[in-house]
């Protein structure tokens, strides 16, 4: 009986046991959630903490850069000083007559736009010599040989520049320059033209009053200033007596031309020697000659082997190789019979052009070894095509020689409506109205005819002085010859010119809608529609320049403008120039952040380089800056040399832009797109502009996506305000411009 009773007692404590378990369970768990839904609300206020947070760091940057957009701005306008600058009405034949706009607008410092570099504009008509000049080769010991070898090829920039030809050319024609202790061998601030090669003693670079440091011999300095016009960024100083071995810039162009000219042309002869390729026309073969690769193979390679399939094509440069082909022994066993040797300007496995072919031989280098040009097939059917279908056309030089005079005689006029409606303008007709741009060589007028007020045009102001100290002649001549024969509406119209002692002027359409550089610096970056829109614009202008054997070489923002209707014109054709089909030239010339590879490595250029300035004008109207740019050019062409590739793009730019701009910017000028066997119909095609209407571009049907507000054709209001003052400039009387009197225009 004590036994059961115990055994209840048992139960009942357990049972008192579990409940007061399950009530502090249930407490703990009513405290747990007390606690979470108190994290939750600190959690939900701080949310809300962060996300005003946010909003006050999104409108603070948006402040800032608003700010800095104004700053740019204001920079941007700044460019005219006071030093030098003379009234808008000097009697030297500059319009008079200023009106009440001329005085309002903020005093200015210098501008932020991207400014164009160029070398002395010159003709190289084949390999024998660039122009009237001789090159100078001065004797050296191997000693002074070998440390300028050294030096050149141990510069960051001169060792992409050179070849091992070219490299042996520069060594044979710089000359010694003895420099005495305390002299300066360039000074900051002056212009340059000489490349230098320290040999002996001590010399210490300095910008301004700090030293940068000290340089002693086999080192290569100076080296933009042989690329093309421009000043020295710091000063050299002989600390101890020095001597240098020295080279001009137009021996170094020299150099470049004629070793670029004879690569060239020697490449097309053998190219010609294929029976397979010699009725193709010198524009096809100077392409194939552009993408042939050099191959080094050692003795006893096998270049290719009997039996495998192919896909490249080889000629041989230098060297010698084997042929041999397997045959049956009289034992029945197989050997290899040697056929033939072949060797250089020889060349083999050409039928991998046409089809897929199975190798009929083995082909083995020789002693010492052997280099090959060598095309694979991908390559020569994107550049060239199906070569059955091209052997089927004509591509005669006397047709191309016709078709390119036709060419030149259509630029020695504008048309004859064009002739009635201008040529009774003379220059003191114009009233100046605003200063619509400012530049290096001159500034750009609004002004209006004095009998029709309702007529506007664009005067460009260039000084002459300034045009020949820099010997730009022949880029301005041939800018008034190319814009006075175009007439296209997505390029801006030259109607006449004029000349006195101190300047030569253009009177152009007046295109008031603004320049897309400025509307690009206030917004800070285009979406896809209007680069797109933009970009098409520009494709239309060199589409029909490029059918003009006219290549452009100044693509960038600052040389677009919209009409009153939001259309983009191309305007300043300064680097532009006339080159037949299949040739090349070597001028440096273009804006540092634009210029292509084959520019700056001096190997000649077309215009390939109007396809690769499309891809670099995409990326900085998409993000408000160009992929290559530094303060300074050199570290600018550095950043080119290594390629878009190299750059990572913002996330924001979509995936079919990034595609166009890469096939756009290849390094090798013919695997560019637009320069292939397409044209620039290729460009049109990609997935970019799907959808794009170009029928309504060209019939100017479409919307534009920037709109200017242009009230009459006096409105200058799209336009940053300068100072309508014009600089003085000394008189030239050399008579270099003769072409621009106005009883020339014809």
């Amino acid at each position: 009986m004590g036994s059961g009773s115990s055994t209840g007692f048992c139960h009942s404590n357990t049972k008192q046991e579990s409940d007061a378990d399950s009530f502090e369970m249930d407490l703990r768990v009513r405290e747990l959630e007390e606690r979470a839904s108190h994290l939750e609300s600190l959690l939900r206020e701080a949310e809300g903490q962060v996300a005003q947070k946010k909003k006050e760091v999104d409108a603070r940057d948006k402040k800032i850069d608003s700010l800095m957009r104004e700053i740019h701005k204001l920079k941007s306008v700044l460019e005219i000083t006071s030093n030098n600058a003379v009234n808008a009405n000097h009697a030297n034949h500059v319009p008079n007559n200023v009106g009440p706009t001329d005085i309002t607008g903020p005093m200015v410092i210098p501008t932020t736009k991207k400014q164009g570099v160029s070398g002395e504009s010159a003709t190289h008509p084949s390999a024998k010599g660039a122009g009237d000049y001789k090159l100078e080769r001065h004797e050296k010991d191997f000693r002074w040989k070998q440390l300028i070898k050294d030096a050149i090829l141990g510069n960051d920039f001169l060792q992409h520049l050179v070849t091992s030809c070219q490299v042996k050319e520069i060594v044979d024609c710089m000359y010694s320059k003895e420099v005495p202790a305390g002299s300066l061998v360039i000074r900051e601030g002056e212009p340059g033209r000489h490349l230098y090669v320290s040999a002996e003693g001590e010399l210490e670079v300095r910008k301004g009053e700090t030293v940068l440091g000290t340089m002693g011999p086999g080192k290569a300095f100076g080296e933009l200033a042989i690329l093309y016009n421009c000043t020295r960024t710091a000063t050299v100083k002989a600390v101890s007596d020095a001597l240098l071995w020295v080279l001009d810039r137009r021996a170094f162009q020299t150099i470049m031309v004629v070793t670029g000219i004879q690569r060239q042309e020697e490449n097309i002869n053998f190219l010609k020697s294929v029976p397979l390729l010699k009725n193709l026309s010198n524009e096809l073969l100077s392409k194939m000659a552009d993408v042939l690769e050099v191959d080094f193979y050692p003795a006893a390679e096998y270049i290719i082997r009997q039996g495998e399939t192919g896909d490249t094509f080889f000629i041989i440069s230098n060297g010698q190789v084997r042929v041999t082909q397997k045959v049956v022994t009289d034992d029945g066993l197989f050997a290899d019979e040697e056929i033939r040797c072949l060797g250089r300007g020889e060349y083999f496995g050409e039928q991998a052009l046409l089809r897929e072919d199975k190798r009929t031989a083995n082909v083995i280098a020789m002693e010492p070894g052997v280099e090959c040009l060598t095309l694979n097939r991908e390559s020569f059917n994107q550049l060239i095509g199906d070569l059955q279908e091209l052997q089927t056309k004509t591509y005669g030089d006397e047709d191309r020689m016709r078709r390119f005079g036709l060419e030149i005689s259509n630029m020695s006029a504008p048309s004859l409506s064009l002739e009635e409606e201008h040529k009774h303008i003379q220059l003191d007709d114009l009233d100046v109205l605003a200063t619509l741009g400012v530049g290096g060589f001159g500034r750009v007028q609004l002004v209006q005819y004095i009998y029709d007020r309702q007529k506007t045009f664009a005067l460009k102001i260039l000084k002459k002085v300034h045009i020949v100290e820099t010997q730009q002649q022949q880029h301005a001549l041939s800018e008034r010859a190319i814009m006075m024969s175009c007439k296209h509406p997505f390029i801006c119209r030259m109607y006449k010119t004029f000349r006195d002692d101190k300047y030569v002027f253009m009177l152009m359409e007046a295109c008031l809608g603004g320049e897309v550089w400025s509307i690009l610096r206030d917004k800070g970056n285009f979406d896809d529609c209007t680069t797109r829109f933009i970009t098409a614009c520009v494709l239309e202008a060199l589409e029909y320049l490029h059918k003009r054997n006219i290549i452009y070489r100044d693509l960038k923002p600052e040389n677009l403008l919209l009409d009153s209707q939001g259309y983009v014109k191309l305007v300043d054709f300064g680097f532009s120039k006339v080159l037949l089909d299949g040739r090349k030239t070597w001028t440096f010339c273009g804006t540092p952040e634009y210029v292509a590879p084959e520019i700056i490595l001096n190997r000649g250029h077309d215009k390939a380089v109007d396809f690769w300035a499309i891809g670099i004008l995409m990326y900085e109207l998409l993000t408000g800056t160009p992929p290559f740019c530094a303060f300074d050019p050199m570290k600018t062409y550095k950043i080119i040399l290594k390629g878009l590739d190299a750059l990572g793009f913002p996330n924001y730019i979509s995936k079919n832009a990034i595609s166009l701009m890469r096939r756009l910017c290849r390094d090798n000028p013919a695997e560019r797109l637009g320069y292939q066997k397409g044209g620039i119909t290729d460009i049109k095609k990609h997935k970019w502009f799907q959808g794009f209407d170009w029928d309504g571009l060209r019939n100017r049907a479409l919307t534009p996506p920037i709109m200017p507000k242009v009230k009459d054709p006096t409105d200058a209001s799209n336009f940053d305000v300068y100072p309508i003052m014009i600089e003085d400039s000394p008189p030239d009387f050399s008579g270099w411009d003769k072409d621009f009197d106005c009883s020339t225009n014809r």
